[in-house]
């Protein structure tokens, strides 16, 4: 059987089995399995073991179940609503301050917790209704919600991060590096869309009545919300950029600092815990069977010559080296609006990786634009993880088709940071080779 015919089969194989709704890590597996044994009969099966165990091996791995645990602990710690309370004293008095403000706030939670969701629970359930009942639009509402949620998985520490460091061989701290600035551009770029809107349209995000903006003693008293999430953040990043620690170590500064959160804002019980150790392992758990899968997907890919095949087909998309990074970027969008972001990366990095080092392309570079293609996915229809999350905790009054709606000028606005770092590298690789050279 040709290579040609093996490799659309495969990935036909493939895309059918998850489209009708089985689970990613069983369809990387299984499928894998199957194309191995058909190419290198039995001895096929040693190759995935090997990968898997030395995979297993890898210390990085220990940060995941870390940052997850922090985040669980901090979606629920208490620390969301003293930031949003002096969020509010500080930014109300400005039109479309309140999205502004949780807008910071989510990149504040981004930057401790390393996932999406926990950012847009925890503006879903404070941020959302406050906003509502001072008559801010409920689209602008909601979509800053969305948008500003995923920043997850770019602000440093990422889940995702890690991953795609374990797949592409690349210094997680040199990821972790390379995702704070463009964190801050996302930041910056939605935030002025919102101000300029509101400025133009006023009744989309009214400034509060004077009476309402509170005074300058207790604005400077609010500040002291924001004491333990900048410890959290500097325990975390500043250990790893200083030298102090290893990217897993630092997930365990990470989350003794939401520890000691929850036990200020008197939150830290043994329910907490509980709960919050049941649900890392469950999402851990996923994960591993993931990363098992897709070393199943690499050894049968590789093994059946699949990466020169694409390679060749690659040469054919018009517009030399960028055009192929155009291209590939459209097509990891596509994916983003149908599949997992994990999946997409453990299906789509040895495949392109080869390809973007061809090019003369930097991998880390690459990377931060994969993360930042895959935000837009948690946010955009039909299956953006953050759509279902924002629907399981928004009043009646307001749709899915609302939610779908509310995306579209958001989507657009991170697209348009996305395509400022393609075209100024330096925006995610200058703070790396600044710090680790």
């Amino acid at each position: 059987m040709s290579i040609e015919l093996l490799t659309l089969l495969f990935f036909l194989s493939l895309f059918l089995f998850l489209f009708l709704g089985l689970p990613l890590s069983f369809v990387l597996g299984g499928v894998s399995i199957i194309f191995l044994y058909m190419t290198w009969g039995t001895a096929g099966f040693y190759m995935v073991a090997a990968q898997t165990w030395g995979a297993m091996e890898k210390f990085t791995l220990v940060a995941i179940p870390l940052f997850i645990f922090m985040a669980m602990i901090l979606e629920r710690s208490g620390t969301a609503n003293d930031l949003y309370d002096m969020m509010y004293l500080w930014f109300g008095r400005v039109r479309g301050g309140l999205v502004i403000g949780t807008l910071v706030i989510c990149t504040i939670f981004s930057a401790m917790c390393g996932i999406s969701g926990a950012a847009v629970v925890s503006m879903g359930a404070i941020a959302l209704p406050s906003m509502l009942e001072r008559g801010y639009d409920k689209n602008l509402a909601v979509g800053c919600i969305n948008s500003g949620g995923g920043w997850g998985i770019l602000i440093p520490p990422s889940v995702i991060m890690i991953l795609y460091s374990l797949i592409t061989g690349e210094s997680v701290g040199r990821m972790f590096a390379g995702g704070v600035l463009p964190g801050l551009l996302l930041l910056g770029v939605v935030s002025s869309y919102v101000l300029i809107r509101c400025i133009l349209q006023p009744h989309l995000g009214p400034a509060l009545p004077p009476e309402q903006r509170g005074d300058w003693p207790r604005k400077f008293k609010a500040l002291k919300a924001i004491i333990l999430p900048v410890g959290i953040v500097f325990g975390v990043l500043g250990s790893i950029i200083y030298g102090v620690t290893t990217p897993t170590e630092a997930a365990a500064v990470g989350l003794l600092g939401s520890l000691i959160s929850a036990a200020v804002y008197k939150k830290l019980t043994w329910a907490l815990v509980w709960e919050a150790s049941v649900r890392t392992f469950r999402l851990t758990g996923m994960i591993m069977w993931i990363l098992f899968g897709a070393y199943a997907f690499t050894a049968a890919y590789h093994s059946m010559g699949g990466t020169q095949l694409i390679e060749h087909v690659m040469q054919y998309v018009p517009g030399g080296r960028w055009g192929t990074i155009v291209f590939i970027q459209l097509l990891l969008l596509l994916l983003g609006m149908v599949l997992d972001p994990a999946g997409i990366m453990m299906i789509t990095i040895p495949v392109f990786l080869p390809i973007i080092k061809a090019h003369g392309f930097d991998p880390l570079w690459f990377g931060i634009l994969f993360i930042m293609n895959m935000n837009i996915g948690y946010m955009t229809p039909p299956f953006g993880f953050n759509l279902f999350y924002l629907k399981a905790i928004v009043p009646p009054s307001i749709t899915m088709g609302d939610i779908y709606r509310s995306v579209i000028p958001f989507t657009i606005m991170e697209s348009i940071g996305m395509l400022l770092v393609m075209f100024f590298p330096a925006i995610a690789t200058w703070l790396p080779n600044k710090f680790f050279g």
